[in-house]
C-alpha cells in the first residue's frame, strides 16, 4: 500500500459536463435558498406565534432545525463546487461536515417517528392529549433523537477517519459520505462496513416501526369514528406528516437498501440531491400549503411586520 498523508480530498462534484454546470447552480442555489427561508420561517413562526404552542408544532420546529441543518452541512460547499476549479475539501473539513450531516439525518428519522406518536395521541386520546404529551415529555422526545444521533455520527466518523486512506483522495460524490469515503480507504474496512450497515438499518427500521404502528392505530380510530367531519379532520391533520415520512423514507430506503451491485454514483447523486436539498425545501412547502393555521399566522404576522416598518 502506498500510505500518503492526506491533508485534503477532491470532490467530484454532481457533474463533469461543463454545459450543465451553470444551470444546475442557478436550480440548487434557488432550491437552497428557498429550503432555508422555508425552514426559518417555520422555526420563527412556530416560536413567536402564541397561537403554534403545541406539540404538532413543537415538532415541526425540530423538524425544520434538522432540514435545515442537513442541508447547510451539504449546500453552501456543493454551490461552491460550481465556481471553483478544482474543488478541494481539508481532511477535517470532510470529517466535520460527514458528522454534522449524519447527526441532523439521523435526528430528522427520529423527530418523524415522535411526530407520528404525537398524531397517535392526538386522534386516538384526544381528550389525555395535553396530559400526555407535556412540555417536559415533548422535550424527551426531541432530546433522544438528538442525542442518539450524535453518538451515532460520531461512532461512524471516528471509526473512518481513524483508518488509512490510500494515496487515491479523490471523492465521487458532492459531499463526504460514508460509501464514497469508504472506497478510498486501505486498511480493513469489514468492521466499519458492518456498522454502516447495521446502524442505518437500525434506525430506520425502528423509526419506520412507530411510524407505521402509529398510523394503523390512528387508521383503526378514524374508521371507527361516526362523523364523516371527524374523520375528514382526523385524515387532514395526518396528510401533511404522511406526505413527508413517505417522500423521506422512500429516498432514504432507494438508497441504502439496494444491493451493493446495483449502485451507480450517478443514480446516487441524483438520490442524495433529492434528500440533502429537495426534502428540505418540500417539509416546509407540505406543512405550511397543506396548515390553514400556519398560512394566517404567516399573513398575520407578515402584516404585523409591514404595519411596524411603514409606522417607523
Amino acid at each position: 500500500h502506498n500510505l500518503t498523508v492526506l491533508n485534503e480530498f477532491i470532490l467530484t462534484g454532481i457533474t463533469d459536463r461543463p454545459e450543465l454546470q451553470a444551470p444546475l447552480f442557478w436550480l440548487l442555489l434557488i432550491v437552497y435558498m428557498i429550503s432555508v427561508v422555508g425552514n426559518l420561517g417555520i422555526i420563527i413562526l412556530t416560536k413567536i406565534d402564541p397561537k403554534l404552542q403545541t406539540p404538532m408544532y413543537f415538532f415541526l420546529r425540530h423538524l425544520a432545525i434538522t432540514d435545515l441543518g442537513y442541508s447547510t452541512a451539504v449546500g453552501p460547499k456543493m454551490l461552491a463546487n460550481f465556481v471553483v476549479d478544482k474543488n478541494t475539501i481539508s481532511y477535517y473539513f470532510c470529517a466535520i461536515q460527514l458528522s454534522f450531516f449524519l447527526v441532523f439525518i439521523v435526528s430528522e428519522i427520529f423527530i418523524l417517528s415522535t411526530m407520528s406518536y404525537d398524531r397517535y395521541v392526538a386522534i386516538c386520546h384526544p381528550l389525555l392529549y395535553t396530559v400526555i404529551m407535556s412540555q417536559r415529555v415533548c422535550w424527551v422526545l426531541v432530546s433522544i433523537p438528538y442525542l442518539c444521533s450524535t453518538i451515532v455520527s460520531l461512532l461512524v466518523t471516528i471509526k473512518i477517519f481513524k483508518l488509512s486512506f490510500c494515496h487515491d483522495n479523490v471523492i465521487r460524490h458532492y459531499y463526504c459520505d460514508c460509501l464514497p469515503l469508504l472506497s478510498l480507504l486501505c486498511s480493513k474496512t469489514h468492521e466499519i462496513e458492518l456498522i454502516i450497515l447495521i446502524l442505518p438499518a437500525f434506525d430506520l427500521i425502528s423509526s419506520l416501526l412507530i411510524v407505521l404502528v402509529s398510523y394503523l392505530l390512528i387508521l383503526v380510530a378514524i374508521l371507527r369514528m361516526k362523523s364523516a367531519e371527524g374523520r375528514h379532520k382526523a385524515f387532514s391533520t395526518c396528510g401533511s406528516h404522511l406526505t413527508v415520512v413517505v417522500v423521506f423514507y422512500g429516498t432514504l430506503i432507494f438508497m441504502y437498501v439496494q444491493p451493493k451491485s446495483s449502485h451507480s454514483s450517478d443514480t446516487d447523486k441524483v438520490a442524495s440531491i433529492f434528500y440533502t436539498l429537495l426534502i428540505p425545501l418540500l417539509n416546509p412547502l407540505i406543512y405550511s400549503l397543506r396548515n390553514k393555521v400556519v398560512i394566517n399566522d404567516l399573513y398575520r404576522t407578515l402584516k404585523k411586520i409591514c404595519n411596524t416598518l411603514s409606522t417607523v
